[in-house]
């Protein structure tokens, strides 16, 4: 999801459609669609279809990147939710972003 400034939504857009249990995610990806949009920050989503929100080491790694590409780049990454079902983990809640 594209943010303005006041963490109004610009846009929201699908960057990556995965496997059962993988996806290729690349900062490239993430901040050019966020750069050509105007972002000036970022919230991030991605499912987890076992029913299971708790973020995997992947998760937390690929986050870690995004967030370091986001400060290079100058857009704030604000969150990074998993969903399953109707339950969701969040990044920043847990105190990981």
């Amino acid at each position: 999801m594209l943010l303005d400034t006041k963490h109004r939504v610009l846009k929201t857009t699908v960057l990556s459609v995965g496997i059962l249990d993988a996806s290729v995610v690349h900062p490239r990806e993430v901040f050019r669609e966020a750069a050509g949009g105007g972002a000036a920050a970022i919230v991030l989503f991605h499912n987890h279809p076992s029913g299971d929100p708790t973020p995997s080491g992947e998760d937390a790694a690929l986050t870690a990147r995004l967030v370091e590409a986001g400060r290079v780049m100058g857009i704030d990454v604000v969150d990074h939710l998993v969903l399953a079902d109707a339950r969701y983990c969040s990044f920043k809640e847990m105190g990981r972003l």
